[in-house]
């Protein structure tokens, strides 16, 4: 499978990504700064030092996100909620937390530093400028660099979710009514309404005749909108979850195979003629793991006939788990997490069946027309 993303490394123990869309940005930040910006503040510079100043502006701008991130992060870590990784894209930069805190003070507190370490960044860079006073190319780049930090701060307070300032806000409505669902819900809206606001202001500055500011806050507008229509959504699709059990979901289990099948023959006889994607791998009638045809694929054609389901399979101990008792919605974040399509259900080490994504498809199906009726 494809990657969007490029690992540049670790911090914190944290796996550090880089999507394809943040060079994008940085090569347009680059430019707008060479082009257009620095030009106005230093008359007459070479070209190639306004080019260097772009390409050093960008990258500090990079790191000042990378460390907006990396606060929310370890915020995070102190509160015992791990962090899957930080991906720095196109609007910015977002950390994969694995997890909703566990209280309104939780969610504040790793929400809120990040604006702050944006403001603090702005001080910080607002305080080079008095040295740098003499160097005009220096004072140049930290005088933009506080005024994108300030505004990055700002406009991450915006009460609109998925904004820190809409997260800030659902951390104060879920302290103040003592339900976080409902919380994420109003915040969810409040991201709503920002975001048709952003896309009517990018309209009437566009035909104002700001074409590129205005297309730009439309499209800011759009990505709010849908970021939070898209939480509103799993909320309620939570809602409907929310008290089920793995074991009300379970739909039909996947075929059992003899661990020394060859591949070839679960091609032919299960895959091409009946469309099944999984078998549980089985030997004496003992579970031994899962094989996929995502696992099939990772084995070259040509070796098909050769090849055992064994062989092939992931082992039961690497599989993740839940059991029949989990509560349904649990179980499906989980699968989300970890990238799977269906999850093996055990009840201590007996074997009780599969959860898959379908499965959890139907039963909400199943619940949206009991509640509709």
């Amino acid at each position: 499978m494809l990657r969007h993303t490029l690992p540049i490394g670790r911090i914190m123990g944290i796996p550090i990504d880089v999507d394809f869309s943040w060079f994008l940005v940085f090569g347009l930040l680059t430019w707008i700064l060479a082009v257009s910006y620095y030009p106005q503040s230093l008359k007459g510079a070479p070209s190639a030092e306004l080019w260097l100043m772009g390409v050093v502006t960008a990258i500090l701008f990079f790191f000042s996100i990378l460390l907006h991130e990396l606060a929310h992060s370890a915020a995070a870590l102190h509160y015992k909620i791990p962090v899957h990784r930080i991906t720095l894209f196109i609007f910015g930069g977002v950390s994969q937390i694995a997890q909703d805190p566990s209280s309104a003070t939780a969610e504040f507190v790793v929400t809120i530093v990040g604006p702050l370490a944006s403001f603090a960044l702005a001080g910080v860079f607002f305080l080079l400028q008095a040295p740098l006073s003499g160097v005009a190319p220096a004072l140049a780049v930290v005088k933009y660099l506080t005024m994108i930090n300030g505004m990055l701060g700002l406009f991450n307070l915006i009460p609109g979710f998925p904004l820190d300032g809409g997260r800030i806000f659902r951390a104060v409505v879920w302290g103040w009514i003592g339900d976080f669902r409902r919380a994420t819900l109003i915040a969810a809206n409040v991201g709503r309404f920002f975001g048709f606001f952003f896309i009517m202001t990018g309209v009437w500055m566009a035909l104002r005749g700001f074409l590129f500011n205005g297309l730009w806050t439309a499209f800011i507008g759009w990505f709010l909108e849908s970021a939070a229509g898209s939480q509103v959504q799993q909320q309620l699709v939570q809602n409907l979850l929310v008290g089920h059990k793995v074991s009300e979901a379970i739909g039909n289990e996947a075929p059992r195979v003899a661990a020394e099948t060859s591949l070839q023959t679960i091609v032919d006889q299960e895959i091409l003629r009946h469309g099944r994607r999984s078998f549980l791998v089985q030997d004496n009638g003992q579970i031994l793991g899962l094989l996929t045809l995502h696992s099939i694929k990772a084995v070259p054609p040509s070796d098909w006939p050769t090849t055992t389901t064994q062989e092939a399979m992931i082992p039961l101990a690497q599989l993740s788990t839940t059991s029949p008792e989990a509560e349904l919605w649990t179980a499906l974040e989980k699968m989300g997490r970890n990238g799977i399509n269906q999850m093996p259900v055990l009840n201590g080490s007996e074997f009780v069946g599969m959860l898959s994504r379908d499965d959890v498809v139907h039963y909400l199906q199943l619940l949206q027309q009991l509640q509709t009726r």
